[in-house]
């Protein structure tokens, strides 16, 4: 039994362009998925997928509202695949949260899904935490299933190898390349000081990646004032602390040697963010539940 359902008719498609992020890992602060959300605002779903056999409703909890004492609605963990035009691409984007369960299974049922509707290119979207100053450009690394896939100025890395619990989309990914389709991957690295909460400026560098490689421009909105704005709380937040100006000091003088971090070094600010936030993610795990 196929793990999605299809809806119809489907569009005439050119030359589409799947687009995926799962929350949690690897999603730090939900920058990829307000990014692939941002790219699907008000796009038509295509395709859903039965999350009664791949969440675990006790880890992620569907949330219900209650007005007036009234049980009013309940909003379940949807994984969705909604089809969206924009500057005359067709793109088609997979979001919503990492399931728990039936990976592998999902990576066929997404693959042929992919075949069916004429896939000629993957994106992955992801965020990982690093040591990086908030007052820098977000760097973001590129992967890819073969290094000719990837274009002059995207930033290959890491470098060496880097050995972290897998996340679903990885998995994914990989199946979908293995069926002839180009994937690609662009990981927005974020400050790990920024914690879970939302952090703009790196779901903005996501969708200018995309910009770029599709020759595409997505709409914003509020996107680039909500980045200005987190940058000057920042600011005010690491003027007041003079451990957090001396930290921010050296993660400047690192910044400035320009060079893209090892898979160790990703490793271990990875390992440290999982500590910090009590997530565990050790061998076998899929990582932290809820980074976003």
């Amino acid at each position: 039994m196929s793990l999605y359902r299809l809806t119809e008719p489907v569009p005439t498609l050119v030359a589409p362009i799947l687009v995926a992020a799962f929350d949690g890992w690897i999603d730090a602060a939900g920058a990829a998925t307000a990014a692939a959300n941002r790219l699907a605002e008000s796009a038509q779903v295509l395709a859903s997928f039965d999350v009664d056999q791949l969440n675990d409703y006790r880890a992620r909890r569907p949330v219900l509202d209650v007005v007036d004492g009234v049980l009013a609605r309940m909003q379940w963990p949807d994984i969705v695949l909604r089809h969206a035009r924009v500057g005359g691409r067709d793109l088609l984007v997979l979001v919503g949260p990492e399931p728990d369960y039936k990976w592998k299974q999902l990576g066929i049922d997404v693959m042929e899904l992919a075949l069916r509707l004429g896939v000629v290119e993957w994106i992955s979207l992801g965020a990982i935490p690093a040591a990086v100053p908030h007052t820098r450009p977000v760097p973001v690394l590129a992967t890819a299933s073969a290094s000719a896939t990837l274009r002059d100025g995207e930033l290959q890395g890491p470098g060496g190898i880097l050995r972290v619990p897998a996340a679903a989309l990885s998995a994914i990914e990989m199946t979908v390349a293995g069926a002839g389709i180009p994937a690609i991957g662009y990981y927005a690295q974020v400050p790990h000081y920024v914690g879970t909460t939302s952090y703009a400026p790196a779901t903005l560098a996501l969708l200018q990646s995309l910009e770029r490689r599709l020759g595409i421009t997505v709409p914003i909105g509020s996107l680039a004032d909500e980045a200005i704005e987190q940058r000057q709380r920042l600011d005010t937040a690491v003027a007041e602390d003079e451990d957090s100006r001396e930290y921010l000091t050296r993660l400047e003088s690192l910044a400035s040697e320009e060079r893209i971090p090892s898979g160790d070094e990703l490793a271990s600010e990875i390992e440290r963010y999982l500590r910090q936030t009590g997530s565990g993610g050790g061998e076998g795990e899929s990582g932290p539940r809820e980074q976003s």
